[in-house]
């Protein structure tokens, strides 16, 4: 039997749930018969609060023509380990044992204090054949988010900016020097595109949170939605240390969580605070302040550039000064540049 071939599976049907389930990990599930290999059903976490995959796999067994299977002649493949504690569902490790399966494959252990191997060995302790530690990495990198909250007690980071072929992320402006009224402002320099727009709008489904620094806030009035994918709305940052964000600015106006920090604004504190708050990732659009002060701090773990190479305005508000690598995406003519943090 091969474990990874199944494991594999698990990885894509947890995939499903990618927009939907944080700030839990996302999870697939397959039950396999034995003796012919022959998918009874498959399951994954659809949606936070509700059923986890080993769940909701069962449920589409008992829906099928094979809920009467003796179940001790099957292995119960999962991406990542079974939960063994009440939190919004009841513990799946209990629910397995209960349904007398009598092998469970894992991808990963869960590093959740909560969970931590308790769930294997819960199945162990029932007599259940328990195997770990397939496709590990590719489970990881599934989860990375997840991860990032349990393994490094803070939000997984991610950096977002367009650049022109010169490297300006904008032209200067200033809400001191401009209109009174905030609609009044110089708009943003366009750089990106509608493909790469949309592309952006993924990457605010892909994670909790989406933080812009107060200058943003002030010269865009940035609502900060996802509009142009499925999926939620990522929960709003900005740092205001002067108290310059005005009561009636967009990213207040609707029911969309807000999180302003004034007071502290040092980043171990934001980080733990965030990580308290269960956000388990940040996508950080801000301006240049905000990004070089991240990239000076370290706390980052992935950076994503858009660079429009026939765009060169000659100055203005300059992009981060970090090397670009060698390879890139080409989307609507713009190369798209994603390093990742050693």
């Amino acid at each position: 039997m091969d474990y990874e071939k199944y494991i594999a599976r698990c990885i894509e049907l947890a995939r499903r749930g990618e927009y939907y389930v944080a700030p839990n990990p996302m999870v697939g599930a397959v039950l396999l018969r034995n003796r012919d290999e022959l998918i009874l059903a498959e399951g994954w976490h659809e949606k936070y609060g509700e059923g986890h995959a080993e769940v909701n796999c069962f449920r589409r067994l008992d829906e099928s023509e094979h809920r009467n299977t003796d179940l001790s002649d099957c292995t119960l493949f999962v991406s990542l380990e079974p939960c063994s504690h009440y939190g919004k569902t009841p513990p799946c490790a209990k629910l397995i044992i209960e349904k007398g399966v009598g092998r469970v494959v894992i991808g990963m252990l869960d590093p959740n204090p909560l969970v931590a191997g308790q769930g294997v060995r819960m199945l162990r302790d029932a007599g259940i054949d328990v195997e770990v530690g397939f496709m590990e990495k590719e489970c990881r990198a599934l989860n990375k988010r997840f991860l990032a909250l349990h393994e490094k007690h803070r939000p997984y980071v991610i950096l977002k900016w367009a650049q022109t072929a010169d490297g300006f992320i904008d032209r200067f402006r200033s809400p001191e020097t401009s209109s009174n009224s905030r609609e009044h402002l110089q708009g943003a320099l366009p750089i990106s595109t509608p493909e790469t727009k949309k592309m952006v709008h993924r990457m605010r489904a892909e994670n909790m949170a989406i933080m812009v620094g107060t200058n943003t806030v002030l010269l865009d009035n940035p609502r900060l939605l996802n509009t142009h994918w499925e999926g939620r709305n990522p929960i709003r940052i900005t740092l205001d240390r002067h108290h310059r964000i005005p009561a009636d600015a967009h990213i207040f106006s609707d029911e969309t969580e807000t999180i302003v920090y004034r007071n502290r604004t040092d980043w171990p504190f934001i980080l733990a605070d965030l990580a308290q708050r269960n956000i388990h990732s940040v996508l950080v659009e801000g301006g240049t302040t905000l990004l070089n002060s991240i990239l000076a701090s370290g706390i980052w773990d992935e950076i994503h550039i858009e660079v429009a190479p026939e765009l060169v305005i000659g100055t203005g508000v300059a992009a981060p000064k970090i090397v670009l690598p060698d390879t890139y995406q080409l989307v609507d003519g713009h190369l798209l540049y994603t390093i990742l943090h050693a």
